[in-house]
């Protein structure tokens, strides 16, 4: 593993699994693969993991594990097309999926990625620095009232206004490329404002809402959520790690709708029918969420805002009609942004 990143929740996520040791497991995520050699540590000979990421560094790291071990595959694309993916393969059923949400240490901490506002670097923020538009091209064709509603929603930026006016004057005297151009911009806008989350740097929530931004990042959670239930196994276990409240929200709004009949659409609730009538949920909820403990977080400081969230694959036969229920009771006021 390498000594750069230290998967987060490492136990609670093996526990939450549930891993069968013939198994076939998917890691969504797989960063630079501490959680995905864990469960190869877990399974047989007959045991499989697919690992997906779109990070060009993920791919490099998983090169050499899949030279030293059969069992283990990785795709470098994102995790929303892991089912097209593996159903070209035939793989039409497994055992377990984990998703761990967001960025890993080590994108944030080489300043060329342009993650960081802590370190000057270009103003690129892709996780796939080969595809689709970066921060910096982003903030040069956006309109300020864009900029705003970014900054809200996926920053949940309460100062989004003056930031995005600040950024439109910024840009006006000298294209915004860098990250610590951006940084000084939010920096200036906020001027002695007191925040009650005094702790952070006032770039924190501007950063992260364009990396969700740039990335799709929501929209990857929405999509694969609802996709990845036919391939699951009756028994078979969702693992999800978010590290925001928008990414978490979208899972527990997920597990909590695909766990109740009619996928918790209250139109389908009001129909004549018997509760013993009612059809069975497709997943089951397991357990309450799931954080790091002290220990954990002394030695990683990044564990400090995980959440991990659990769902169970029910015997219920999948049916499309169901999951469009739950795509409609829990994703309808995420709308993708121009």
């Amino acid at each position: 593993m390498s000594k750069e990143h230290v998967p987060v929740l490492l136990r609670e996520t093996l526990s939450a699994l549930d891993i069968k040791r013939s198994g076939v497991y998917i890691d969504g995520t797989f960063g630079r693969g501490g959680h995905t050699r864990a469960i190869l540590a877990a399974l047989d000979a007959n045991g499989r993991i697919f690992a997906f990421d779109r990070d060009p560094a993920a791919e490099e790291a998983a090169r050499a594990l899949a030279q030293t071990d059969k069992r283990f595959l990785f795709f470098h694309q994102c995790f929303s097309s892991l089912v097209e993916t593996l159903n070209a393969r035939d793989i039409t059923e497994i055992d377990g999926v984990l998703l761990d949400l967001g960025i890993s240490s080590p994108q944030i901490d080489v300043a060329a990625r342009g993650f960081s506002f802590r370190q000057d670097g270009p103003l690129d923020m892709r996780m796939d620095p080969t595809q689709g538009e970066n921060a910096a091209s982003f903030l040069a064709r956006a309109t300020q009232q864009q900029i705003t509603e970014v900054l809200k929603r996926y920053g949940e930026e309460r100062f989004a206004p003056s930031i995005a006016r600040a950024i439109i004057a910024a840009r006006e005297k000298r294209p915004i490329e860098r990250t610590s151009q951006l940084a000084k911009i939010v920096a200036e806008s906020l001027g002695t404002r007191v925040r009650k989350d005094w702790r952070q740097d006032p770039a924190t929530r501007t950063f992260q809402a364009l990396r969700i931004k740039v990335n799709r990042e929501l929209d990857e959670v929405k999509q694969i959520l609802p996709s990845i239930v036919p391939l699951m196994k009756p028994g078979a276990r969702l693992v999800v790690i978010s590290f925001h409240s928008l990414e978490d929200r979208l899972v527990k709004q997920f597990i909590a709708a695909a766990s109740q009949p009619f996928a918790g659409d209250t139109e389908l609730r009001r129909l004549p029918v018997r509760e013993k009538h009612l059809p069975t949920p497709l997943l089951k909820k397991v357990g309450k969420a799931v954080k790091a403990g002290a220990e954990e977080i002394a030695a990683n400081a990044r564990a400090r805002s995980a959440v991990l969230r659990v769902a169970e694959r029910t015997t219920t036969p999948y049916e499309m009609a169901a999951m469009r229920c739950i795509m409609r009771a829990a994703f309808w006021e995420y709308q993708e942004m121009a």
